[in-house]
């Protein structure tokens, strides 16, 4: 009822993580000194190295095409990335203990935006590719504006993903569907976002896979007209993009492949139960 779910709000977080058999410490232990003598340098180093890709697109005029406009929005997201986990960081460990609940979401919020706006990114990115690619085109025909309302589109999707579990698709009334890797969260919220992630991965591994096979059947198709190793060229730097794009989103998704298998598990055995 909505009087008991309003009086579930009043619990502390480590009521939560209590409840699914994961206790916060107290005090700090190796595992914590650890975690936020590792995170603190990696996030500085994220945020700093992404502020001089944004910058660079932006004094340079050879970069100020869709395509980089699209990369340097991957940039901000990671930038987004690397401030969330800087917050993180120093909300971890025995400082979850004095979160209340709605900055234990807000700090959950902060990380599913920032995964969300860079997996739709690349996303955005490797749809980008095939249409230039497709239309043998060395630019994409998107005009600024159109750019603008698809990286805005972006963070609309990754806002809005990020504040579901605010709006009510949590545990906090239900206990019982809390999930071990985000105790607050809802089991079914957390598979339903990580197969989202998932089918975009598959949707980008796909869509590179098909213009891989595309640009290897034209270059054997010119190559009695071109030079052989210029051919080969193409399709390894086609190869080289395709390695770090998709390397990249995988490092997303591997993390989502793990999510999925272990709170599906948790969630068929809860109802057999």
């Amino acid at each position: 009822t909505r009087a008991s779910c309003c009086y579930a709000f009043n619990n502390s977080v480590s009521f939560f993580y209590n409840k699914i058999g994961k206790p916060i410490s107290s005090s700090w232990r190796p595992h914590d000194f650890i975690v936020v003598g590792l995170g603190l340098p990696i996030c500085v180093f994220i945020i700093l190295a992404n502020i001089l890709v944004i910058v660079a697109i932006i004094i340079n005029r050879q970069f100020h095409y869709p395509i980089y406009y699209l990369l340097g929005n991957m940039a901000a997201a990671d930038l987004f990335a690397g401030i969330s986990y800087l917050y993180l960081v120093f909300h971890t460990g025995p400082w979850t203990i004095g979160l209340t609940i709605k900055e234990w979401f807000i700090r959950g919020a902060l990380i599913n935006m920032s995964l969300t706006a860079s997996v739709v990114n690349l996303l955005a990115v490797a749809v980008e590719r095939h249409q230039t690619i497709f239309t043998m085109q060395l630019h994409s025909t998107m005009t600024r504006r159109r750019v603008v309302m698809l990286i805005l589109t972006i963070w609309l999707v990754a806002v809005f993903m990020g504040l579901v579990p605010i709006m009510g698709w949590n545990c906090v009334c239900d206990p019982s569907t809390c999930c071990t890797v985000a105790p607050l969260y809802s089991r079914s919220f957390l598979v339903f976002w990580a197969i989202l992630n998932l089918m975009a991965f598959f949707i980008m591994v796909a869509v590179y896979t098909h213009i891989f096979i595309y640009v290897r059947r034209r270059s054997r198709e010119m190559s009695p007209h071109t030079d052989q190793p210029s051919n080969n060229q193409t399709v390894i730097s086609l190869m080289k993009t395709m390695s770090m794009i998709l390397g990249k989103a995988f490092r997303h998704q591997a993390f989502l492949r793990l999510l999925v298998w272990k709170e599906m598990h948790q969630l068929s055995t809860w109802c057999y139960c």
